[in-house]
């Protein structure tokens, strides 16, 4: 039997405020909920105390935004799937946002070691004018700890309904994909990072926080491995690779700050947990 964890997130708003309610059943809970941007953006910091899913855990965290909410929600260090005997291990993130709601989904990465059968599903409902930012990166092995990915897999799914889904299954065996110039090229850490709407945004603010993002990866030490698109008149998509996460890390703190400034007036503010 492995560990069943659930976490409801319910966000309110009470004036100038973001009220924030939880609920949780099992090993996932909240650690902080903090403003240090003044009372209308609650930071809420998330944590799973057995501090890794293995085989047979099932996770799932579940958002709620009001009108008006804006929410930014981040972990204090990785999300780890763990090597499995056979049974599958799962995460899944669901949020729904009502019309004027903002989410920031900024976990740190998840990390799989060498024998997972993992499986991490986000689904994000955005009504008519409710916006947000996310990101998402895997890091496969341990390479510093010289721990290659060389057995399991994890599916990765991503979806905005009606939008966007992408789904990845990365298997360890499947060299032609990890290796190849047309695949990761020998990289073992994948990043993902988009600003969604929804509500389609005009092409001329489109442009600007490609433009932005691009501008970022010029000057990056990843930026050959970098890129930037709009598939949809409502999602923004940037993608990376790179051979450790920290690098990643910066890049997609650089485009986040650069894009919640263009897209909401807003200062970087990037979360406390990330210094420490």
């Amino acid at each position: 039997m492995g560990w069943q964890g659930h976490l409801h997130l319910h966000y309110t708003r009470d004036g100038e405020r973001t009220i924030a309610l939880d609920r949780h059943l099992g090993p996932l809970r909240v650690l902080q909920r903090l403003y240090p941007e003044g009372p209308g953006i609650c930071h809420h910091v998330l944590v799973h105390p057995p501090g890794g899913i293995v085989g047979g855990d099932e996770l799932k965290i579940e958002v709620q935004q009001a009108e008006g909410t804006h929410a930014v929600i981040t972990t204090p260090g990785a999300t780890r799937f763990y090597r499995s005997a056979g049974e599958l291990a799962t995460q899944t993130v669901h949020a729904q946002l009502a019309p004027g709601a903002r989410l920031e989904w900024l976990p740190l990465e998840t990390i799989a070691y060498r024998g997972c059968l993992a499986e991490n599903r986000l689904r994000f409902e955005l009504a008519p004018g409710a916006e947000m930012m996310g990101w998402d990166m895997l890091a496969l092995g341990l390479p510093a700890a010289n721990q290659a990915f060389d057995a399991g897999r994890i599916t990765q799914q991503m979806e905005l309904p009606g939008v966007w889904l992408e789904r990845a299954r990365l298997d360890a065996s499947d060299t032609l994909l990890l290796d190849s110039p047309l695949g990761m090229a020998g990289r073992r850490v994948l990043g993902t990072l988009w600003l969604a709407s929804g509500s389609p945004i005009a092409n001329a603010q489109r442009n600007a926080l490609l433009d932005a993002a691009r501008e970022v990866f010029a000057g990056h030490p990843l930026a050959s491995f970098a890129g930037a698109t709009s598939p949809d008149a409502q999602v923004l998509v940037c993608r990376a690779l790179a051979p450790r996460v920290e690098p990643l890390f910066g890049l997609w703190r650089q485009v986040r700050a650069r894009w919640r400034t263009l897209q909401w007036g807003l200062e970087g503010a990037p979360p406390r947990i990330w210094s420490t």
